[in-house]
């Protein structure tokens, strides 16, 4: 039994206990503000059965979010970026180790030339329509 019940069974008793007449305006007044707390303690008891059921499929819909999220971003480091060489016209991979210290710039490990790298680009290939591969 809930907290709520309990106290508003302890006033329907308190009500007994006290011979509050029911013909009387007063006693009617009373056990009608009793049986609306009683309805009321029903509702919060139910409510609070639905809330702690949405509780638990939020946290299983969230565990299933990690999931997808391990998923989909552990995937995007197994796909390294290829990268075509401006001078040399070779494609590569972008590896940690090519990678400057500033993190826009990489050496092309064919011809060891300096690689300016545009990690905002978003063309086509990579969704950027403005964007022209061709013109670097």
């Amino acid at each position: 039994m809930s907290y709520l019940k309990e106290k508003v069974a302890y006033l329907k008793g308190l009500a007994e206990g006290m011979q509050i007449n029911d013909a009387s305006n007063e006693g009617k007044l009373l056990k009608a503000i009793i049986d609306v707390l009683d309805d009321i303690a029903l509702e919060v008891d139910d409510i609070r059965e639905v809330q702690e059921q949405l509780n638990e499929q939020v946290d299983n819909i969230d565990e299933d979010l990690a999931e997808v999220e391990r998923i989909i971003f552990d995937d995007e480091e197994d796909y390294p970026a290829l990268v075509e060489c401006p001078y040399c016209h070779k494609e590569f991979e972008v590896d940690e180790d090519l990678i400057d210290d500033e993190g826009d710039t990489i050496e092309c490990p064919h011809c060891h030339k300096k690689v300016d790298i545009d990690w905002d680009c978003e063309c086509e290939e990579c969704g950027d329509d403005d964007h022209d591969h061709d013109a670097e």
